[in-house]
């Protein structure tokens, strides 16, 4: 009996067929080599239920304009999404449960100016040492933030989760958020503040030309802070949403501060669940992408012009030097740095982040907004410690897109000048022969050179 001759499927005899399935193989795996390489892929359920995009601008407003590109494709601290149903129940059940310190809460709203600009910083130290929880801490803000009481009750409705945002002077355009989860909005408010200045360019543009004055964009609720605004400065003002959110929105659990130069591509929630709730900390916030030191930050913003008054900074980091602040060192882990990049805070509102929040806005209160300068002070003193996840910049960069201000053409990206050690002495101590920064300069010096 003969054998059968095996004989090759004329669709395998094709090369153009072979050549076509070797290349669909290849890119397969390296597609997958890519993927599973790439460290900052933020795995979630491909069954998430993504909304469309609820909004368009008319072409003239230009909301994409300036973007700075990321050139990052991997980090050191991947961050993995639950499944979005999963998620939405946590934190459902999660606001359900918990309560906010009213009693607290209500103190500080209830407080006027009484406090407002009375505290030295030594007077001001004996309240970050204090052990109870429901100490009454005097919280920055004791005058009126102008919003209308249809704002202000909306506001107050907010019970789960708020992303908040601001733009005063027309400097940035607002950007709608991407990945929304089809229940999302069911649990998260969007509020951005805005001013008279930033009401006049959206209405050149045709927007919001509500006749009642309550102003809905895309997501976003439009609250027009009008009037006499508490502080001269626009970004001391713009300050009191990104840093006191619990006084704002009593009844909210959770927030988000989202600098108005940044558009979310992540669901709120997953963020929340992933960088807050599964690494049980009180808030999440991003390394900066070049310093450790708050003196590097100190002397980066004289170089950079990002406060006019060099002298009142000078002296910012004499009395911080005088009662205690030290440089990074190993020292302070859990903490991994000193200075944040804080265009994306995330908190769990309690009874630490709402202190921690208070005190960091008393400082910037007393000397300026440059709230990286007072960030590790007022962190390293309070007691009980605030806890903090300090993610790294990469994966800031995934969660959101970053665009230039309208006036301002530099941004983020630029790369931090070598100043000679000589130069730093003098742009910190001047030419006296005490500084009470001398022992902090000495020991970054020495740190960075281990």
């Amino acid at each position: 009996m003969g054998r059968r001759a095996w004989s090759t499927s004329l669709l395998f005899q094709s090369k153009s067929f072979c050549f076509s399935l070797l290349y669909l193989f290849t890119t397969l795996f390296l597609a997958l080599y890519s993927t599973l390489s790439t460290k900052c892929i933020f795995r979630s359920s491909p069954f998430n239920p993504i909304q469309k995009s609820l909004f368009s601008y008319p072409p003239n407003y230009g909301e994409h304009k300036y973007a700075i590109p990321t050139l990052r494709s991997s980090c050191n601290s991947p961050v993995f999404f639950s499944d979005y149903s999963m998620v939405l129940d946590d934190i459902k059940e999660i606001c359900m449960n918990s309560s906010s310190s009213t009693s607290t809460l209500s103190y500080l709203s209830k407080k006027a100016d009484s406090f407002a600009g009375n505290f030295s910083t030594k007077e001001r130290i004996f309240y970050f040492d204090h052990r109870d929880d429901q100490v009454e801490v005097p919280c920055g803000v004791m005058k009126e933030f102008p919003v209308s009481d249809s704002d202000r009750i909306a506001m107050e409705s907010c019970k789960e989760v708020v992303v908040i945002s601001a733009i005063f002077g027309d400097h940035d355009k607002i950007r709608q958020p991407r990945g929304l989860g089809s229940k999302t909005l069911e649990l998260v408010c969007f509020i951005m503040f805005i001013d008279d200045l930033t009401l006049e360019g959206l209405q050149s543009h045709n927007l919001l030309l509500n006749e009642d004055q309550e102003y809905k964009l895309g997501v976003w609720r439009i609250v027009k802070v009008s009037g006499e605004l508490p502080y001269e400065n626009p970004a001391m003002n713009g300050v009191i949403p990104k840093h006191l959110p619990h006084r704002l929105f009593p009844n909210s659990k959770f927030s988000i501060w989202l600098d108005a130069k940044l558009q979310l591509m992540v669901d709120p929630l997953l963020l929340i669940h992933s960088l807050v709730i599964s690494e049980n900390v009180d808030m999440a916030i991003s390394k900066h992408p070049y310093y450790v030191h708050t003196m590097e930050e100190a002397m980066a913003t004289v170089r950079w012009k990002k406060w006019g008054n060099v002298d009142s900074l000078k002296k910012q980091m004499e009395v911080y030097c005088q009662n205690g602040l030290k440089p990074w060192t190993s020292q302070k882990l859990p903490y991994t740095t000193d200075v944040p990049d804080s265009a994306l805070i995330l908190r769990r509102h309690g009874s630490r982040s709402n202190l921690f929040s208070c005190l960091l806005f008393n400082e910037l209160e007393a000397f300026n907004p440059r709230d990286q300068l007072a960030f590790a002070y007022v962190r390293d003193k309070m007691k009980p410690k605030v806890k903090l996840n300090m993610f790294e910049v990469e994966v800031f960069e995934q969660i959101v897109l970053e665009f230039r201000h309208n006036l301002k053409k530099h941004g983020r990206g630029t790369s931090p000048i070598e100043v000679p050690r000589t130069k730093w002495w003098k742009d910190v101590c001047g030419n006296g022969s005490s500084c009470n920064c001398s022992s902090y300069l000495l020991q970054m010096w020495r740190e960075s050179h281990d």
